[in-house]
């Protein structure tokens, strides 16, 4: 049907999947690698009308209305909130992305979950999932992105739209990948002085009966080579959790520090691609949730109490 003469309805979650078979294909010719026939596949010319869907932004559906001299107009949708939270391992990102989830009312999709969640499932990647970790081998992009194509079908057939993302994309190829199927509106990076992750990072402690997560380190750093002072309240465990509290076993000052420096390695050539687009806000988080929190909403001009106004009108 041609663009002129009506709507055409597409999902975000339908077009990764889309993406990946033919990716699939033409990973198969030598002669053609992956990148290049993604491009060629992602990126008709200016002048094709369909380029204009593959800028559209993620939404439950996307509807392209040709007549623009009609008189009737729509109002506009809610604002779609389409992030991607960076961090270290321990800085907490995962709690701040959950917060502004049930704040905006998007989903917050941390790849490492649906990693998780596959592998307890009898789905179809379940095995092959669970011979790549039982392996110590990294999972491919083509699996996450397959992952996160479920997770947002799933979502937008119960009537989600935007996202935040945890922790992901982790490489310039995922983060080049991405770009090309949807848009990414802000990445915030998420940064804390590292003697601070390192203190933090050994006090983790998880229930081994409720699986819950807590930490018995109370930081109190003090100011230094132009940082200021910091101090951070454990987070303890109610009383029936005390005696089953267990610390994870790659949580030893040793694998922390090589686990951050890591991350710093392989993270900043991500965090650049998306600061040359404009797109980076980086945050210093100037203590434990009850300081953090306000200063990012204010940092990121959001306001609790509008905001929840806003998603109950």
């Amino acid at each position: 049907m041609p663009l002129e003469s009506g709507i055409f309805l597409f999902s975000f979650g339908h077009l990764l999947a889309d993406v990946f078979f033919f990716a699939s294909l033409s990973a198969i010719q030598a002669s053609n690698p992956p990148m290049a026939a993604l491009t060629r596949l992602l990126k008709p010319s200016p002048s094709s009308s369909i380029s204009f869907l593959f800028k559209s932004s993620f939404s439950t559906t996307t509807a392209v209305v040709s007549d623009i001299g009609s008189n009737f107009s729509e109002p506009k949708p809610p604002r779609n909130y389409q992030w991607v939270f960076f961090g270290c391992p321990g800085v907490g990102k995962g709690t701040y992305a959950s917060r502004l989830s049930n704040l905006l009312g998007v989903p917050h999709i941390a790849t490492g979950d649906l990693v998780r969640e596959e592998l307890s499932s009898s789905g179809p990647l379940s095995r092959q999932l669970a011979e790549i970790v039982n392996q110590g081998k990294l999972v491919s992009d083509e699996i996450i992105f397959n992952l996160l194509s479920k997770r947002l079908e799933a979502g937008e057939s119960k009537g989600e739209s935007g996202f935040i993302l945890d922790g992901f994309p982790r490489t310039i190829r995922q983060a080049e990948i991405l770009d090309e199927v949807t848009e990414v509106d802000l990445v915030v990076t998420l940064k804390l002085r590292e003697d601070v992750l390192v203190e933090k990072c050994l006090g983790r402690r998880i229930c081994s009966q409720c699986g819950k997560g807590f930490n018995v380190a109370s930081i109190n750093a003090k100011a230094e080579n132009g940082r200021p002072e910091m101090s951070m309240a454990p987070l303890l465990p109610p009383p029936h959790c005390n005696s089953k509290l267990i610390t994870r076993a790659d949580d030893t000052e040793q694998v922390v520090k090589e686990r951050l420096r890591v991350y710093n390695e392989k993270s900043q050539p991500v965090e650049d691609f998306y600061k040359a687009q404009g797109k980076l806000m980086e945050f210093d988080l100037p203590g434990g949730i009850p300081e953090s929190w306000p200063k990012l909403l204010e940092a990121l001009n959001l306001d609790d109490s509008e905001v929840k106004r806003s998603a109950v009108a």
